[in-house]
């Protein structure tokens, strides 16, 4: 398996590599959502973060992981 990327415009899709292969191959397309935004690392807070574990009288992963096991 291979991904490979490209654009689709105006009914044209332009791959941004060329795709060498001898015989057709099968191909599954995936519409990438516009309206979905990409999380950065500025994103996110380490102070703010702080803030709402401040009472938390265990570890973080700790929390995790007991979140985890009552989900099974």
């Amino acid at each position: 398996m291979k991904t490979i990327t490209g654009t689709y415009h105006n009914g044209k899709l332009t791959l941004d590599s060329p795709l060498n292969t001898k015989k057709p191959v099968r191909i599954t397309l995936t519409v990438e959502d516009e309206d979905v935004q990409s999380l950065s690392l500025s994103d996110f807070s380490f102070a703010e973060t702080q803030e709402l574990l401040k009472d938390c009288k265990s570890s973080f992963s700790d929390e995790v992981i007991e979140e985890r096991r009552k989900q099974v």
